[in-house]
């Protein structure tokens, strides 16, 4: 029998990171050959952000154990540290605790990274409403 669903399980993917070597030239390719809708993210110039249909898509120059062909999975969870618990007491090697990524106009945006068996990274998120300085 299945597990019954929880709220702190992974569910709607928030994110999906795909990196690039040169930001400007993958930026005119997603933005003027496929169309993307740039977001209004504020960001250095190694990240850049598109819209995709809901579902937001990060281009990013490669970082430590993140420079890998392919794209990461960013599931939203509501409680950042409860789904970090919950998940490491199944058996998720986490990489660290959830820690702060950025602070948005109008929330804060949480992350814990993971990797699944073969080694492909994945990440919990939250976006914790209330403003922040920006």
């Amino acid at each position: 029998m299945p597990a019954a669903p929880s709220s702190l399980a992974p569910g709607t993917i928030g994110q999906i990171a795909n990196t690039v070597r040169d930001v400007p030239r993958a930026v005119a390719f997603y933005r003027d050959a496929l169309g993307l809708k740039p977001l209004p993210i504020p960001a250095p110039p190694n990240l850049a952000f598109f819209d995709c249909d809901g579902i937001r898509l990060m281009l990013s120059l490669p970082e430590g154990d993140f420079d890998h062909p392919g794209s990461v999975l960013y599931f939203k969870v509501g409680d950042i540290h409860a789904a970090h618990d919950a998940l490491a007491e199944r058996g998720v090697s986490f990489l660290g605790k959830p820690h702060l990524i950025a602070r948005m106009p109008d929330h804060e945006l949480w992350m814990a990274f993971f990797r699944d068996p073969d080694g492909n990274p994945l990440a919990i998120m939250s976006e914790v409403p209330g403003p922040g300085p920006v």
